[in-house]
């Protein structure tokens, strides 16, 4: 018998408890593993585990190569093997302490306790009425105490984004304060998730329906993520802006701060005129711009290295093919109130090849000025 596993998280604390306590209180045998990263500066992580009753026991884990995440990782599997191998626990509750990302912990779980581990559902807990003031924070997590490791350069908003984006399961705590604008943002932020009430008799059949580590990795892949599609409700909208032709670098770089300022949160892939071959992806909250290389476009491979690809990228590149650029392709997607979308597309248009750049051809916009190399290539 293998012990199912379900993660919940989120930055939003109070929200996240109460979610697990409802687990606990409705899951019979079910018990709560918590890793409290707030004591990591004194070189330690406090390990806390408890069922619906209260505390069974905590201690402390030292810390990992000055990592807090690093020593969660060493110690978890350990403690939910040890759960496991009781034959008492029904469901191990892992409550992630507040900047942890589920993802990284998902594949821990899949990838270290396939033997005598199942995990079942990942949950990310959320107080509506704090999805965009948390999504538009720019700190970083150092400066709010939330910061995993000392060299963790992560910021408020991208990390609730991810965590946000990351789960099936949206497990709704309503403070009351939430309005239609902050139900539609969290709907438009996420469409494919299941929202549901922390008190609903849903929540424990959710929490063992069972998670694809895979699928969801593939789902975040900006290769082949599946956006969010075009919206508009209660004053929150969403732009998906879908071109072919590829961006001038200068001028799409002299626009970056405009273009991170106008949503709440945006992200997609896109592709340079001065790096024809580099499948770019793009990831902005809270006014910060992340733009990473993540490898090759496909069109840019041999046919024989496709076999090497996912199934689920060979499939998105398929459907969205063109036949002179392949997959390659600007793909964006713009969420927040009050959006500008007449400007802010006019703001897009102006920073692709013009008609006369673009019939110049790759050789010519190859020698365009490389204005993202002190992104891209960082000198060391």
């Amino acid at each position: 018998m293998t012990l199912p596993v379900v993660i919940v998280g989120g930055l939003h604390a109070d929200a996240r408890k109460e979610v697990v306590e409802r687990l606990l209180h409705t899951v019979p045998g079910s018990i709560a593993l918590h890793h409290d990263l707030a004591t990591a500066a004194q070189g330690t992580v406090l390990r806390v585990v408890r069922d619906a009753s209260g505390e069974l026991s905590r201690g402390e884990t030292p810390l990992v190569n000055d990592c807090a995440c690093c020593a969660l990782r060493e110690d978890l599997v350990p403690e939910l093997e040890r759960l496991a191998g009781s034959g008492l626990t029904r469901l191990a509750v892992v409550e992630l302490w507040d900047s942890v990302e589920p993802k990284a912990m998902a594949e821990v779980v899949a990838a270290h306790g396939a033997r005598a581990l199942e995990l079942t559902g990942v949950i990310t807990a959320v107080d509506p009425a704090l999805v965009l003031p948390y999504l538009v924070n720019g700190d970083d997590l150092a400066d709010a105490g939330l910061a995993a490791a000392a060299t963790d350069q992560r910021t408020v908003g991208d990390t609730w984004a991810r965590q946000l984006e990351y789960a099936p399961v949206l497990a709704l705590v309503d403070s009351g304060e939430a309005g239609a604008e902050d139900r539609a943002l969290l709907a438009q932020l996420h469409p494919t998730a299941r929202r549901v009430a922390a008190d609903s008799g849903e929540l424990a059949a959710l929490a063992l329906a069972g998670f694809d580590v895979e699928a969801a990795a593939a789902a975040q892949h900006p290769a082949c993520a599946l956006l969010p599609q075009e919206a508009d409700e209660a004053g929150v909208t969403t732009l998906v802006w879908h071109r072919r032709r590829p961006f001038h670098p200068e001028r799409l770089y002299e626009a970056l701060e405009d273009l991170c300022c106008a949503a709440a949160r945006s992200r997609g892939r896109f592709w340079l005129a001065d790096r024809p071959d580099t499948l770019l992806a793009w990831d902005s909250a809270g006014g910060a711009l992340c733009v990473e290389n993540t490898g090759p476009w496909l069109a840019s491979l041999p046919d024989a290295a496709w076999e090497l690809v996912p199934p689920m990228r060979r499939a998105a590149a398929s459907l969205d093919w063109h036949p002179d650029h392949g997959d390659c392709c600007q793909h964006l997607v713009f969420t927040s109130p009050g959006l500008d979308r007449p400007g802010l597309e006019q703001l897009l248009e102006s920073c692709l090849l013009t008609d006369a750049e673009y019939a110049a051809g790759p050789e010519a916009w190859k020698c365009l000025p490389a204005a993202f190399d002190s992104l891209l290539d960082p000198v060391s």
